[in-house]
């Protein structure tokens, strides 16, 4: 028997413009905008421009409503129930992950913690294959929102990487809001009640969870419920658009696996512990695998033999109506040779309203472009041309890497008071 998709999308369909109408949602919004709108200060600080926090959140609500349909589908489809999942365990362990760094605030981590802890002490009660293929799906469709919208709105900064060198780079941060439409109760036998109507599901669903361990009786509804991803990174050895299409495979393979193994684990009971041991060690090492290839391998961004290179190129500005983009390297202001950022100010301060550049852009090699800029933008680089330079020996990093938790930088203080 096939899938009752006939039957269950309008279902889902529902649960999903339920959740889209929840308050809880557009509180997640308001907080997605309130961080987009403390990136673009500080866009502004560093850049000299900021860009528009409306289109921001609007093309991550787009993003986030198109990942809540896929991650719907799949919760459905694999059936995962929210009966003894644990959320709020979950929830709670994640914010207290969270106070130990910040990057720790994900499922997989605390979903893997919670599962390990619920095999050794028997408590909490989980159904840890649903668990982990909850996590997984989330982490799916943040593979496929990386990949569609991560690259959008870089913010381009100074770093140091592993070896002491300040290069250039570009901190990729999105947030998306996520309305979803989850399973919250299940019945004897293979039949999905919504709505009132009964829906006879195929022989070989639930691929996850125990639905026959719930009381005979028990409704099967489709419940909304709202989430909210985020994804941060640094682009150092490549141009955003090319980092995230690594960080997305890497996760959608993390995910995938996650997902083999809870599906084997709902079927084999002794493997359970593989899923929850790979929940947070393989996110580790995806982790780590993007962290070790930005700050250790060869920078894109740093000063090139002949030339200035840009880090970034404002939108709208003279530079980018002209065609110059993140990665061009400027030879010459009309016939001023330019070698630093100093020499590139001065060819630009004497080159009048209208001039050509000549500049070198990988793939397509020397091109020259007519730029006129606006008597009255704002001086220097960013405001009049419209561009950020690549970091020149001397400079400082604009930001720090590091991302301590409030317990790390709490015990820094206390046993760093202690030693002195």
């Amino acid at each position: 028997m096939g899938f009752p998709w006939g039957a269950v999308l309008p279902q889902i369909a529902m649960a999903f413009l339920q959740a889209l109408l929840q308050p809880f949602f557009w509180i997640v919004i308001v907080l997605i905008w309130l961080l987009y709108q403390r990136m673009q200060k500080t866009r502004e600080a560093l850049f000299g421009v900021r860009d528009s926090t409306l289109r921001l959140v609007f093309t991550s609500l787009v993003y986030g409503i198109a990942g809540g349909l896929l991650g719907s589908v799949l919760i459905v489809v694999l059936g995962i129930s929210v009966n003894d999942l644990g959320i709020l365990y979950l929830w709670v362990l994640a914010v207290l992950l969270m106070l130990v760094n910040p990057r720790f605030l994900c499922f997989s981590y605390a979903g893997g913690l919670l599962a390990l802890v619920s095999l050794l002490t028997g408590y909490p009660k989980l159904n840890i294959p649903a668990l982990m293929g909850l996590v997984a799906v989330l982490h799916l469709v943040e593979s496929a929102l990386i990949l569609g919208s991560g690259h959008s709105g870089p913010l381009p900064v100074y770093v140091r990487n592993r070896f002491g060198r300040v290069v250039g780079a570009f901190n990729l941060q999105k947030f998306w809001p996520v309305p979803l439409a989850i399973i919250a109760a299940v019945t004897i036998g293979q039949q999905l009640s919504a709505g009132g109507a009964q829906i006879q599901m195929p022989g070989w669903w639930p691929l996850l969870g125990t639905l026959g361990a719930l009381p005979a009786g028990a409704v099967l509804t489709i419940m909304p419920v709202v989430a909210a991803l985020g994804y941060g990174e640094l682009a150092v050895t490549c141009l955003p658009r090319e980092r995230v299409k690594v960080t997305s495979l890497h996760l959608a393979v993390f995910s995938l696996v996650l997902l083999g193994l809870a599906v084997l684990a709902a079927h084999v009971p002794q493997t359970v512990i593989l899923a929850a041991l790979f929940a947070p060690l393989g996110h580790e090492v995806v982790i780590h695998a993007g962290q070790r290839s930005e700050l250790q391998g060869q920078p894109r961004f740093v000063p090139p033999a002949r030339g200035v290179m840009l880090l970034d190129v404002c939108k709208a500005s003279p530079s980018h109506e002209a065609g110059l983009r993140s990665g061009d390297v400027i030879l010459r202001i009309g016939d001023i040779p330019v070698n630093s950022r100093a020499e590139l100010t001065y060819a630009l301060d004497i080159s009048g309203l209208s001039f050509e550049v000549e500049y070198w852009q990988e793939p397509g090699g020397l091109r020259r472009a007519r730029v006129a800029v606006d008597p009255n933008a704002l001086p220097g680089l960013a405001g009049r041309f419209g561009v950020m330079t690549v970091p020149e020996p001397g400079d400082l990093p604009t930001v720090d890497i590091t991302m301590d938790g409030p317990l790390q930088r709490i015990a820094r203080r206390l046993f760093g008071a202690r030693a002195r």
